[in-house]
C-alpha cells in the first residue's frame, strides 16, 4: 500500500486585500490541488484556510512519492535497424547507447503499422517533498492578482510581501525557499495578542494551535459564522435587527483574525438624513453593521467588529463613536447642499459630462431617452409630460455631492431630491427604479414609468455601443451589455410590457446623428437580444427545442414570445403532443419536398376521400374557434384545442396518398396540409419539438 501523509502549506504575508482574500485563498487551494494531480500524486481530501495575514492549504493523506512508471522508448524500425548481413546499423547502435544498454538487450515491438526496436525501463517516482516547492511557486504565480508588488531588493512579485512560509509533510519540514523566504515549521499568531513564533507540529494541529495559542481563527468559514452570530446576538439584545450585507460580511471576515463585536451609538439628530445615506456611510466608510427596529426604522446605533480583545472595551467603543461623527456630519453637509441646489439645476451641467467619447454627453443621452420614452408613452398609457421630465432628470443626481461621495446611491438620491423639489411622485420613483435590475435576480421597477425609463436607457446603450463597434466579443463585455440586455428583456416580459423589440431598436437608432451608423447594426442588436433571450429561458429550465418552436415563427414581442413559450410547455404535457409534433414534422417535410411555391386555397370540390373531407371540415371549424383565442393571446387554450385534431390528422395520413397521380388532387391536398400547418403556426412551430 502506498504511504501517505498530511501536507500543510501556509504563506504568511502582510495584510492581504480584504475584498480579494476569499478569491485568493480558494484559487491557491485549487492551484495546489491541480499541481499535485499533474504530478500524479493522489490525496483524499483537502481544505483551505485564510486570514488577513495568511493563505493556507491542508492536503490529507497525500502520497509521499510518485509511483514508479514503466516507460517504453521506441527506436528505429526493424527494416532500418539491421543491414543485409544482420548487423546493427549506426541508428540502432546510437539508440542502444542512448538507452545505456547493448543492442542485444533491446526488444522488438510488433504493431499493425510495423515493427520497431524498443527499450523498456522503470522510471523511479520522485519524492513528494521534491515536487511540492515548485508546485507552490507555480500556484502563487497563477493566482488572480490584478496588481503585483515587489518588496526589498527582491525580484519576486506577489500581492503583498511574504513574511514566512510554513511547510510540513507529516511532522517534517520541507526545506526550501519560496519567493526568497526559507520555509520552517512555525507560524505567527495575532499581530497584537501573540506576535511571536508558534511551532506547528503537524497539519492536524494547525488550526487549533493558532486558535488556542495565537488567538487566530484561521478557518475563514468559522470566522464568518462567528461574526454573523455575534452581530445578530448583539442586535437582538438591543431590540433590533442588523443590516448584514453579504459583501460587507465577507469583507469584515477578511479584515479580522480574532473578531470581537460591540454596539456603538451616534447622535439621533442624524436620523433626519435618508436611511440609505446613513447605511452607506456606516457600511462603506466604517465597515459597520447598521441596526433597525422591529418596524424597519433605522436606529442611532451600529455594530462594529474589531480585531482585538481589549482590556478596556469602552475605549474602543468610544473611539469608533468619535470616528463616525465626522463621517455623518459630512453626509449631512452634502444632503443640505444638494437640497439647496435642487435637482433640475444640474440639467445644464450634464452637457459637461461625457457619457462616451463617440456618443456624446449625458445631456445628449438624456435627450435620446426623452425621444424613446415618448414613443412608448401612448401605447403603454403613461403620462407624456412625466415621461419627458423623468428623462430630463434621470442623470442629474450623478452631479450631486452625495452621489459623488456614495456612487451606489445613484437613483436613490435622485428620488429623494425630486421629492424635495416637488416633482411628481411617479417621476421621483422612476428616477430610482430605472437603474433596476442592477444585477441578476434583482428587483424590477414597479411603476410603468420606471419600467419604460429603464427600457429606454438600456436600448439606447445597446444601440450606441453596437454602432461604435464595441459589442461584446467572447468573454469581453466592458460595457456590461449582456447584463443590460437580460435586464431589458426581464422588464418587458416580467412586467408585461407589450413592446415590439425591432420597433424599439429602430426608434432608438433614429436618435443618433448621421455620422454614427446605427441602421446597419439593427439586425445585429436584435440577434444579440434574442440570443440573450435564449440564455434567459435555458437558465429557467426551458428546453432548447421548446424555445426553437417559438423562435421559428419570428415573433418580435418578448411578452408575446413568453406567452407562446408557456403554451408550448403546457402543450407538451398532453398525450397528443408527441403525435401532433410528428405530424407537423411530416407536413413540413412534404411541403418542402413538393417544391411548390404557389399553393392555392383548398377546393372543397376536389376533396374525394372521407379522411380528407373530414379533416378539411374540422380545419374550417377550428379556424373559427381559434381566431378569438389567438387574438387574446390565449395560446395555451389554442394549443389545447388543437390537440383535438389528432384523430383526424392521423386518419388522413393513414389513409390518404398526398402525392397522388392526379395533379389537381395532389395540389389540393398540399393546400390542405399547408392550411393545417398554418393553423398550428399561429402559436408555434411544434414540428421543432423532439420526442
Amino acid at each position: 500500500m502506498t504511504k501517505t501523509n498530511n501536507l500543510l502549506i501556509e504563506i504568511g504575508t502582510e495584510e492581504l486585500p480584504p475584498k480579494s482574500l476569499k478569491r485568493l485563498a480558494t484559487a491557491f487551494h485549487q492551484e495546489i490541488c491541480a499541481g499535485l494531480k499533474d504530478n500524479d500524486l493522489d490525496f483524499i481530501e483537502t481544505s483551505w484556510l485564510a486570514s488577513p495575514r495568511r493563505l493556507a492549504v491542508i492536503i490529507n493523506q497525500l502520497e509521499i512519492s510518485q509511483s514508479d512508471k514503466q516507460q517504453q522508448r521506441r527506436g528505429p524500425a526493424i527494416s532500418a535497424a539491421f543491414d543485409s548481413d544482420g548487423k546493427p546499423t549506426r541508428a540502432t547502435e546510437g539508440f542502444a547507447k542512448s538507452c545505456g544498454v547493448a543492442v542485444d538487450q533491446l526488444e522488438k515491438l510488433e504493431t499493425e503499422k510495423g515493427s520497431w526496436l524498443v527499450f523498456d525501463t522503470l522510471v523511479k517516482g520522485k519524492q513528494t517533498q521534491e515536487l511540492v516547492p515548485d508546485i507552490i511557486i507555480m500556484a502563487l504565480k497563477r493566482l488572480p492578482i490584478a496588481k503585483r508588488m515587489r518588496w526589498g531588493d527582491n525580484d519576486f512579485e506577489f500581492v503583498r510581501p511574504i513574511k514566512w512560509v510554513l511547510l510540513l509533510l507529516g511532522t517534517e519540514t520541507i526545506d526550501c525557499e519560496i519567493m526568497g523566504v526559507k520555509t520552517g515549521n512555525y507560524s505567527y499568531g495575532h499581530r497584537f495578542h501573540h506576535p511571536q513564533e508558534i511551532m506547528i507540529k503537524q497539519a492536524t494541529d494547525y488550526a487549533e494551535t493558532l486558535k488556542q495559542t495565537g488567538k487566530v481563527l484561521v478557518n475563514y468559514d468559522e470566522r464568518h459564522s462567528l461574526i454573523k452570530d455575534q452581530v445578530e446576538t448583539i442586535a437582538a439584545k438591543n431590540n433590533g435587527s442588523a443590516v448584514i450585507d453579504p459583501d460587507l460580511l465577507d469583507e469584515v471576515t477578511a479584515l479580522v483574525e480574532w473578531p470581537i463585536s460591540f454596539v456603538g451609538n451616534f447622535d439621533p439628530d442624524f436620523l433626519k438624513l435618508p436611511k440609505e445615506v446613513l447605511i452607506a456611510s456606516m457600511q462603506d466608510h466604517q465597515k459597520y453593521f447598521p441596526l433597525l427596529d422591529k418596524q424597519g426604522t433605522l436606529l442611532p446605533s451600529f455594530i462594529c467588529v474589531t480585531n482585538i480583545e481589549s482590556k478596556q472595551p469602552d475605549f474602543i467603543k468610544q473611539g469608533n463613536e468619535r470616528v463616525i461623527q465626522p463621517r455623518l456630519s459630512d453626509a449631512a453637509f452634502f444632503w443640505e447642499r444638494d437640497l439647496k441646489n435642487g435637482l433640475a439645476k444640474h440639467i445644464d451641467g450634464l452637457n459637461k459630462v461625457v457619457y462616451q467619447k463617440e456618443l456624446g454627453t449625458l445631456h445628449e443621452k438624456s435627450a435620446r431617452l426623452n425621444n424613446i420614452i415618448s414613443s412608448l408613452a401612448e401605447p403603454l398609457n403613461i403620462d407624456a409630460n412625466n415621461a419627458k421630465r423623468a428623462a430630463e432628470l434621470c442623470f442629474c443626481d450623478l452631479l450631486t455631492e452625495m452621489v459623488s461621495e456614495f456612487p451606489a446611491l445613484q437613483g436613490t438620491m435622485g428620488k429623494y431630491y425630486a421629492e424635495s423639489d416637488g416633482e411628481d411622485a411617479d417621476v421621483a420613483l422612476a428616477l430610482e427604479e430605472y437603474y433596476q435590475p442592477r444585477f441578476a435576480g434583482d428587483d424590477l421597477p414597479t411603476t410603468t414609468l420606471g419600467q419604460c425609463l429603464a427600457v429606454s436607457e438600456k436600448i439606447d446603450t445597446l444601440v450606441g455601443i453596437f454602432a461604435i463597434g464595441k459589442a461584446p466579443t467572447g468573454d469581453k463585455d466592458p460595457f456590461g451589455l449582456r447584463r443590460s440586455a437580460i435586464g431589458l428583456l426581464r422588464i418587458i416580459i416580467e412586467c408585461e410590457l407589450d413592446i415590439d423589440l425591432r420597433h424599439l431598436i429602430r426608434e432608438a437608432a433614429k436618435n443618433y446623428p448621421s455620422d454614427i451608423d446605427t441602421t446597419s447594426c439593427i439586425n445585429d442588436i436584435y440577434d444579440f437580444l434574442m440570443e440573450r433571450l435564449r440564455r434567459y429561458y435555458l437558465d429557467e429550465g426551458v428546453s432548447a427545442d421548446t424555445f426553437e418552436s417559438v423562435f421559428a415563427i419570428n415573433t418580435t414581442k418578448p411578452l408575446d414570445f413568453h406567452l407562446r413559450l408557456k403554451a408550448v410547455t403546457e402543450f407538451r404535457k398532453l398525450m397528443e403532443a408527441e403525435s401532433l409534433a410528428a405530424a407537423n414534422k411530416r407536413i413540413s417535410n412534404i411541403l418542402k419536398k413538393s417544391d411548390v411555391t404557389n399553393i392555392t386555397k383548398v377546393d372543397d370540390d376536389l376533396l374525394v376521400e372521407e379522411p380528407e373531407i373530414t379533416l378539411a371540415k374540422s380545419l374550417s371549424d377550428y379556424q373559427k374557434r381559434l381566431a378569438p383565442m389567438i387574438e387574446k393571446r390565449d395560446y395555451k387554450s389554442a394549443l389545447t384545442e388543437l390537440a383535438g385534431l389528432r384523430g383526424n390528422i392521423d386518419n388522413f395520413f393513414d389513409n390518404v396518398m398526398v402525392n397522388c397521380e392526379d395533379e389537381s388532387t395532389k395540389m389540393n391536398r398540399l393546400a390542405l396540409l399547408d392550411s393545417l400547418g398554418a393553423l398550428f403556426l399561429q402559436t408555434a412551430d411544434i414540428s421543432k419539438l423532439q420526442g
